[in-house]
């Protein structure tokens, strides 16, 4: 049988913290700064853990 590999594109956009949670960065901090609100931008930053939902599918892409 050939090896399972992991999906490349989710392994650079998701990080496994040590007990096993999915972190990864907000979107909508790239680009049109003047039209979003300053609170909003710093709303957006920093690392928010992934939604449950999405999770089991995540670590499936990540082959864990």
């Amino acid at each position: 049988m050939p090896k399972m590999k992991s999906h490349t594109g989710t392994g650079k956009r998701v990080k496994v913290t040590g007990s096993g949670k999915l972190v990864k960065q907000q979107a909508g901090l790239r680009h049109n700064f003047e039209g979003k609100p300053s609170t909003r931008t710093r709303r957006l930053s920093g690392t928010v853990l992934v939604a449950k939902a999405d999770a089991k599918r995540v670590k499936k892409l990540l082959g864990r």
